[in-house]
């Protein structure tokens, strides 16, 4: 089944159509990619995917699951479905890296047992290599650590999808090779399913089995990857910096 399914989706603000009609499906345990050009819609977009922004037309499906965003219980089952890492990692400087991570089984799971939280704690933080961080303040890891330590908070509650939004902003190019392995890693090993709104090039080569390219209020293209390089379309072609084979 797939995990999201987006059916005659407009989605904006007010009375701005950013997005018509949308129809697309993310499918389960692959890492699905989100690009265009700036302006296209990618984080308003992905702010109707996580519930942040009611769409103006349309519905999303979880699971078959229509989300009614006029529902706070609705909208706190997706809550609990999900794990977000934000683009700049949105880490509390005031808590320790174990309280920043455990903060979402404290909200959504307050009756878990201290020494469950604890190891579910210490399990994320080893997936993602901080394994004897937990101690440390935000303010005391690089760009980098803080990255894996928000992806550790966004897969504490072990969701069915973790959003990323630009995974790799701000990172210098060996940093967010890592942070895209890891990605990879996560996926290939314990079958997670992302989606990625990303406009760097060599992360969306190294991490998307899928794109969502979104061009002129709609989508330009939605299929594998792979498929891009056989593409006869001009634009879809020129986005990725794909060259023709000389005769």
């Amino acid at each position: 089944m797939d995990h999201i399914r987006v059916v005659n989706l407009d989605v904006g603000y007010g009375d701005e159509t950013v997005l018509r009609n949308l129809n697309f499906v993310i499918p389960p345990g692959m890492i699905t990619v989100v690009v265009g050009e700036s302006g296209s819609g990618k984080s308003t977009l992905l702010k109707a995917l996580i519930g942040l922004n009611r769409p103006l037309a349309g519905q999303v499906f979880w699971g078959g699951e229509r989300i009614d965003y006029d529902s706070e219980h609705s909208l706190a089952a997706l809550y609990r479905r999900i794990g977000v890492l934000y683009q700049n990692s949105a880490l509390l400087n005031s808590l320790t890296l174990y309280e920043n991570i455990a903060l979402p089984i404290r909200i959504h799971r307050h009756s878990t047992p201290r020494s469950d939280e604890s190891a579910r704690v210490h399990e994320v933080l080893g997936m993602v290599g901080l394994r004897g961080a937990d101690g440390k303040y935000p303010f005391e890891l690089s760009g980098g650590m803080r990255k894996r330590a928000a992806l550790a908070r966004a897969m504490v509650l072990e969701p069915e999808i973790v959003f990323c939004d630009e995974p790799s902003a701000g990172l210098d190019p060996l940093t967010a090779s890592g942070l895209d392995e890891l990605l990879r890693t996560l996926q290939g090993s314990h079958g997670m399913t992302f989606v990625a709104v990303t406009h760097e090039l060599r992360s969306i080569g190294r991490i998307a089995d899928r794109v969502l390219l979104l061009q002129g209020g709609g989508i330009r293209f939605d299929g594998d990857f792979k498929d891009v390089a056989g593409s006869g379309d001009e634009y879809l072609r020129s986005f990725f910096l794909l060259k023709d084979e000389a005769p």
